[in-house]
């Protein structure tokens, strides 16, 4: 080949490359012009998805360690309201004082949610129960809690003592509003069982939770629940937000006359809450599903007798059995009686046997 030809080749070949190369303000424009990947959805911490009906837990993610409640600590501030308006020591138009030390506390929005409780006011029971309820006060919490028990230390005792009663094993109450303590705890099964609790023993006034807006002191303010008014049947229950915490809620639905009732908290934003809310919800109704084993009264099986004058007895369930969980699990289930037997005489009616 000729030395021009040669050149000739070699000049074809660096522009052919030079064609090829990428522009590099061109890449750089074009990466200017892509967005960034969105960061992963939050994830809500502790979760409990509870049968409303039966009170099995069906989904438990690390559900029973005690975690700061904020807010949702008023569940428990307003179920003793509720049994003292029950025995007849309080009535709906009972009026509480605002004191000074009590304004002084928790004025303003500085003090957290608020249902702006004039200083020296006078407040009826039923507007503390709703501005607890609907608009999470925390004055109408400290100021409930005092009235009823003459201080919101005293309080706070009677808290502790009925959570125990019920069997919430995890709660450590120490403020009734759910202000930050580092001893006030509560786990969200706890929390699940507490709202339960309030549902099927107070139905009536449990419509209270499902109110959207409050109005005192010529303020008016919507109640926080995301879930209300959005997801279909959603009746209630409580928000919660904190620094500790983070945004949280106990959130409660009825769709085709079943309910479930959701709990968690630990997300970073009111709007990833609203987001998490919906998607529990959703998962709480169509990925979990309760199956009844049997139902009270049924003769579940028979246990052996060991030198009595029958060789079995029939072993009858004490109350409703039932199983919940996920519905692919739910499709295979079995179950299998299994006792410590066999059993010695003399057996009377009535009595209760351990089995599993």
């Amino acid at each position: 080949m000729t030395s021009q030809r040669k050149l000739g080749a070699f000049a074809l070949a660096a522009l052919m490359l030079l064609a090829l190369a990428p522009d590099a303000d061109a890449q750089r424009r074009r990466a200017r012009r892509t967005p960034a990947p969105p960061p992963p959805p939050a994830v809500a911490q502790h979760v409990t998805i509870m049968d409303g009906a039966t009170g099995a837990i069906l989904l438990c993610e690390d559900c029973n360690t005690p975690v700061p409640p904020a807010s949702m600590a008023k569940l428990m501030t307003v179920l003793i309201a509720l049994e003292r308006l029950q025995a007849g020591q309080l009535t709906l138009d009972t009026q509480f004082t605002m004191t000074d030390e009590l304004w002084s506390r928790y004025r303003g929005g500085g003090a957290g949610s608020t249902m702006f409780i004039p200083a020296r006011a006078s407040v009826s029971v039923r507007d503390l129960l709703q501005g607890t309820i609907v608009v999470s006060a925390n004055d109408g919490a400290a100021l409930l809690a005092t009235g009823i028990a003459g201080s919101e230390e005293n309080f706070v005792q009677i808290m502790n003592r009925r959570a125990q009663e019920l069997g919430l094993r995890t709660a450590h109450f120490r403020n009734a509003a759910g202000l930050d303590d580092e001893a006030q705890r509560i786990s969200t099964a706890d929390l699940a069982r507490l709202a339960r609790h309030i549902i099927l023993t107070y139905p009536e006034f449990y419509r209270t939770y499902a109110q959207r807006q409050f109005t005192f002191n010529n303020i008016t303010q919507n109640n926080r629940n995301p879930l209300l008014g959005a997801y279909p049947g959603a009746d209630g229950v409580k928000t919660g937000h904190t620094d500790d915490s983070g945004f949280g809620l106990v959130g409660s639905a009825v769709q085709n006359g079943q309910r479930r009732i959701i709990v968690f908290n630990g997300l970073p934003s009111m709007a990833a809450r609203n987001t998490e809310a919906q998607r529990l919800m959703r998962s709480a109704f169509n990925d979990f599903a309760i199956s009844e084993i049997a139902s009270a009264g049924a003769q579940v099986g028979e246990a052996q007798v060991r030198l009595g004058s029958r060789r079995t007895v029939p072993l009858i369930a004490q109350n409703t059995i039932s199983i919940g969980g996920p519905r692919g699990v739910q499709e295979g289930l079995t179950a299998h009686i299994v006792y410590d037997g066999p059993l010695h005489p003399p057996i009377a009616e009535g009595r209760g046997w351990r089995v599993s």
